[in-house]
């Protein structure tokens, strides 16, 4: 047996189990979560040191100078202007560091960051981020930031040449921001609370609040919209903390989402869920190639002429077409018979891209189309 066979015969052997296999039920947490109880985004300006030379070139980055010379002015070293105009830092790189400050994060714990260089420093491999403050959207200060930077990758140059693998200018610090201030989150406030769907979907949001209503009494929860499910909870906070974790434990049975096929127009990659079905009809897919070569001709002049030889190019075009034949798709109800119906056409994942929307347009393929 040989490879391609085999894996075709793995392809359809985990098909066919994917179409036998019974719809899993998920629980509420899957699908839709409390609303206000989110992560907030972080940012900061700040300094790696410690560079083997492959920091920024502060000729062309003043601020990493000025920045330096106001850290320093902070630990009451000052520098006259016409002496910090000309430092020369190879070893330090301006940096702009994100982080995300987890939902009920308290003073005293840990959060990771992203270091990213902003200047034209080469690597921040072996650097040490010196103390940054994060602030939020309302320019607070909720952390502080500082550390060893981690960088997946290496690099090396000499005599012109250079190699480099993975990306050198940004690292992670596992850790390396620590929280300073409390984001109230209104969980406890009202009599109420309200949990966000992750999608759009009206009978998802129907059978959110009846699950609840099964198991914790008729009017606990209403469905606002395809989005929100007002759910009301006890007022005070150890109750309402176990009857939000026994909420989100409830199982959703039958939970089917919507058809959508999502279609990665840089890769060409296409994604389909259990949801989609294919409609008959019938598809014809040629392909088109153009291909142009150049032939080198040589012009030699006669004998006693007093000319020069002249190289020229002469170039073939050539269009070829291949014939494209009639192929008919039987109804597929089941996703595994969308691929394999799919599969007989032996298009290029670019082409299927075309094919998918010329289905939907015929209103043979029943999902939607979701290009990113």
């Amino acid at each position: 047996m040989n490879t391609s066979l085999l894996a075709r015969c793995t392809t359809a052997l985990l098909l066919g189990l994917l179409a036998l296999a019974p719809a899993q039920a998920s629980r509420i947490k899957e699908v839709a979560s409390i609303e206000g109880v989110r992560s907030n985004q972080l940012t900061g300006f700040g300094l790696v040191i410690g560079l083997d030379g492959t920091g920024d070139q502060t000729t062309q980055m003043p601020y990493t100078t000025q920045t330096l010379s106001n850290y320093l002015q902070q630990m009451g070293i000052s520098l006259a202007p016409e002496l910090a105009s000309r430092l020369q830092l190879r070893n330090v790189a301006a940096v702009l560091v994100t982080a995300q400050l987890p939902a009920f994060a308290r003073p005293g714990q840990t959060t990771d960051v992203t270091v990213s260089s902003l200047g034209n420093a080469r690597s921040l491999r072996g650097g040490t981020l010196i103390a940054t403050p994060l602030r939020g959207a309302d320019g607070q200060v909720y952390a502080l930031a500082q550390g060893s930077l981690i960088v997946a990758g290496a690099g090396a140059a000499a005599g012109g040449s250079r190699v480099q693998v993975n990306h050198l200018s940004a690292g992670r610090i596992p850790g390396g921001a620590q929280i300073e201030r409390v984001v109230p989150t209104p969980l406890l406030e009202g009599e109420s609370v309200r949990l966000s769907l992750e999608a759009n979907d009206f009978q998802t949001a129907r059978r959110v609040a009846s699950a609840i209503n099964s198991r914790f009494g008729d009017s606990v929860a209403r469905a606002l919209d395809g989005r929100s499910v007002d759910v009301r909870a006890p007022t005070t906070p150890n109750e309402r903390i176990s009857f939000l974790a026994e909420l989100e434990e409830l199982p959703l049975e039958n939970s089917v989402p919507a058809a959508k096929v999502v279609i990665n127009s840089r890769t060409g990659s296409v994604v389909l869920n259990q949801a989609v079905t294919l409609g008959p009809c019938a598809i014809a897919h040629g392909n088109l190639s153009i291909s142009i070569s150049s032939t080198p001709v040589i012009s030699q002049p006669g004998p006693l002429s007093g000319g020069q030889t002249v190289v020229t190019e002469q170039a073939t075009i050539e269009v070829r077409q291949e014939p494209g034949m009639l192929i008919q798709l039987p109804a597929a109800p089941k996703l595994a018979d969308v691929v394999r119906a799919l599969n007989t056409l032996g298009a290029t994942p670019a082409d299927l891209l075309a094919i998918l929307q010329a289905i939907k347009a015929a209103g043979a393929l029943n999902a939607e189309l979701e290009v990113i």
